[in-house]
């Protein structure tokens, strides 16, 4: 299969993509760690409202494979979740880098993206030569 790993986002050791807009964080899932997971049927995320903590997590993700957590790259609070995803998990599947994001942090302080992986250097980590 045939990833995308677009250059306009990072990414975070536990699978999870970071796009910075407005001083605000889109963070979704990589398409290569969905496409570990199989058939998506669940989505579970916290709370508009939620402040948690780096590390912390902010949802999980069902498949017919296993059940995984997704977890915050920054602390901050979570500003909005895309119910689209609770509602149609295939969503997630299908377009995780456009319509399947899954929430928007507010970071509780200054973040600095270059703590994460580029695209390059995550691709370099999962589809290694």
């Amino acid at each position: 299969m045939s990833y995308q790993f677009p250059e306009y986002l990072n990414y975070a050791d536990t699978h999870e993509y970071v796009l910075e807009e407005n001083g605000l964080l889109k963070i979704g899932v990589s398409e290569f760690a969905i496409d570990q997971l199989g058939d998506i049927v669940f989505v579970e995320l916290a709370d508009q409202g939620t402040i948690l903590e780096k590390g912390e997590t902010f949802g999980t993700i069902e498949s017919v494979k296993a059940v995984e957590e997704v977890y915050l790259p920054f602390s901050g609070e979570i500003v909005s979740v895309n119910e689209s995803v609770t509602d149609n998990p295939e969503l997630l599947q299908n377009d995780p880098i456009g319509e399947g994001w899954l929430v928007i942090l507010k970071p509780e302080s200054e973040v600095s993206i270059a703590d994460l992986m580029t695209s390059k250097e995550y691709q370099s980590k999962v589809m290694p030569n």
